[in-house]
């Protein structure tokens, strides 16, 4: 993967490229992997290895977090869906498979309802087309008041370790501190533009009923943020999309069982 600054129309962009193929080799489709809440695109770098051979690996910073910039005050799933358009354009990319991870999820979604000609499918990856419900909105904003009075260090300590399964903490504890030290490096801004953005984001749900572009849910059993019911109910309002289940994962499935997240991932992109 080849790092590098790029400019998405007028935001200058942090992101990594697997490439595309050599002059006189067939191109390979395109994945665009976008990551989650206190993340980056590193969270990234042990999974991105299980697709590259087969597809086109794109990851990038998510404008507010990594090190791409703070747009503003609020960044909205909309204003980010436009980044990434405009980044597919600074690479010459016409269409491509959008796996949003969590909030990329949301992301994924705003892009889906947006741009669908330049979608060949779109994975949600322990995301889920809801909006907020009032008492996500309120922890949200809770958030963001422990953020604005220097608090952060109390996200740091949470939520890491909280989006994994309970029986994988241990085995993947290097996995957990580096998303730890991600959120303490991450800009305050930026954390709490996302979280405004987040908090405001539209049901998405009929538009994802009435889409064409092929759709699969990649879900986590034992997910803390998304509990088994409500996954089987966002699964069951969807017959429209292919599901892939992560029997042994949390939050953090790409993380948590790479391979099996991965197979699901490519046979998915090959069909669609």
């Amino acid at each position: 993967m080849k790092e590098r600054f790029l400019m998405a129309g007028s935001v200058a962009l942090h992101i990594a490229d697997s490439g595309a193929a050599p002059e006189g080799q067939s191109e390979k489709k395109c994945v665009v992997l976008l990551h989650g809440y206190l993340e980056s695109m590193y969270v990234w770098d042990d999974f991105v290895p299980l697709l590259k051979r087969d597809v086109r690996v794109i990851t990038v910073d998510i404008p507010g977090h990594g090190i791409s910039q703070v747009l503003g005050e609020k960044h909205t799933m909309e204003q980010m869906a436009g980044v990434v358009r405009d980044m597919l354009d600074a690479l010459d990319i016409e269409r491509c498979t959008l796996v949003g991870h969590s909030m990329g999820g949301y992301i994924t979604l705003a892009f889906a309802a947006l741009y669908p000609e330049r979608l060949d499918g779109l994975v949600l990856l322990s995301s889920t087309p809801n909006p907020d419900t009032d008492l996500k909105r309120e922890n949200r904003q809770r958030e963001i008041d422990l953020v604005k009075a220097g608090k952060k260090d109390a996200l740091a300590r949470v939520a890491p370790e909280a989006g994994f399964a309970e029986q994988n903490r241990r085995r993947l504890k290097d996995y957990i501190d580096d998303l730890t030290e991600c959120v303490h490096i991450t800009e305050d801004d930026g954390i709490v533009a996302l979280l405004g953005g987040m908090m405001e984001r539209a049901d998405q749900n009929e538009m994802l009923r009435k889409s064409s572009v092929p759709q699969l849910f990649i879900m986590g059993k034992k997910d803390p943020y998304i509990p088994l019911e409500v996954a089987e109910a966002i699964v069951a309002s969807h017959p429209q999309a292919k599901v892939s289940w992560l029997a042994e994962s949390g939050h953090m499935g790409f993380i948590e069982q790479p391979a099996e997240c991965a197979a699901a991932l490519l046979e998915f992109v090959q069909q669609a």
